[in-house]
């Protein structure tokens, strides 16, 4: 097959672009030409910016025909607009990675199905809803079949973990050598992290089938994990001390600072999905475990001097010592006032 892939240097769109070489098909990739990490030997980079969308209109058109089409980066209406323009009657198939993020929370049901309600928070959530309508539209009218893929946070070689304040390597830095973590809330919602290995093969397993028309998947990690858990985890991984974890309610974390601002969107809220389509139509499997996802994470960031130095990120034990003193204030406070 000849498949483009709009993106394919990110830390899936690259697993997706190594895995489709394996398999023997000629690959594209459409992207800015920025990315420091080389594309595997025998696939093609078209270099331009897919929001100049008369210019990538006129890319593709010049491209030729594609069996499938990959998209990676559609973050907005306007993207999706552009691909149906671009694609229309121009491609066997057009797969779409969009989010678990579409979704309502706190969700109806657990584990959430692909027909749950969509109301997602936040405005890349909300841009990612509105994606979906304009390629299901564009498939109901034939302009090309569709596939939608949503994943829920992916990990791997390449990226530093999640935590409460965002994604910065302070963290890692922060959990070897004992420091305290800041943790929204009581600690208790649910995360899932799946390995950037086991997604892209989803994308892999998707491509040329015809089964998948019309369809969406999620695939996401079947680990639930409380982020209690997911701390202890990672210091586990790590072969570092059981962390101290400060719990600081969401909603005043947030407005403490900027950096929380994804605890009040999303991390407040149980992340549990259902993975049963993609196990039946595309074969996934859930094969790297969170601790081995931390390890894999942790060593391709030592080895490439990526783990920053948590004494030049104060922000952390400001905010802790912030909350001790406001805590043991109310404490007295209310002491005083029982007298």
């Amino acid at each position: 097959m000849r498949i483009l892939i709009i993106g394919g240097t990110g830390l899936i769109s690259t697993a997706i672009t190594q895995a489709l070489v394996q398999r023997g098909e000629e690959v594209v990739l459409y992207n800015r030409g920025r990315s420091e990490y080389p594309t595997p030997t025998g696939v093609r980079t078209l270099t331009g910016d897919r929001t100049d969308y008369p210019r990538f209109e006129a890319q593709m058109r010049e491209a030729g025909l594609f069996d499938c089409v990959i998209d990676m980066v559609g973050y907005a209406p306007e993207d999706e607009e552009s691909a149906v323009r671009a694609f229309r009657g121009r491609t066997g198939q057009f797969i779409f990675c969009s989010t678990v993020d579409v979704y309502r929370k706190p969700a109806p049901i657990y584990p959430v199905p692909e027909d749950a309600p969509q109301e997602g928070r936040g405005d890349y959530a909300a841009n990612k809803v509105r994606c979906e309508a304009i390629l299901r539209r564009a498939h109901e009218e034939g302009a090309f079949p569709v596939t939608i893929i949503r994943p829920a946070c992916t990990l791997g070689e390449g990226r530093g973990p999640l935590h409460s304040l965002g994604g910065r390597t302070t963290y890692l830095d922060r959990i070897r050598r004992g420091k305290p973590i800041v943790v929204h809330g009581d600690g208790s919602s649910i995360w899932v992290v799946c390995h950037r290995d086991d997604v892209a093969a989803a994308f892999v397993a998707a491509a040329g089938r015809p089964h998948t028309y019309g369809r969406a998947y999620h695939v996401t990690g079947e680990e639930w994990l409380t982020w209690n858990e997911y701390h202890r985890q990672v210091a586990e991984a790590l072969g570092a001390p059981e962390p101290e974890l400060v719990h600081i309610p969401t909603d005043l974390l947030a407005r403490a600072t900027e950096r929380a601002r994804i605890c009040l969107d999303n991390f407040q809220f149980n992340n549990i999905f259902c993975n049963d389509r993609a196990r039946a139509d595309l074969g996934f499997r859930y094969t790297v475990t969170w601790r081995e996802n931390v390890q894999r994470m942790a060593r391709w960031l030592d080895e490439h001097g990526r783990v920053e130095d948590s004494a030049r990120d104060p922000l952390e034990d400001r905010l802790i010592a912030a909350w001790q003193r406001l805590g043991e204030g109310m404490v007295q406070e209310m002491a005083m006032g029982e007298v």
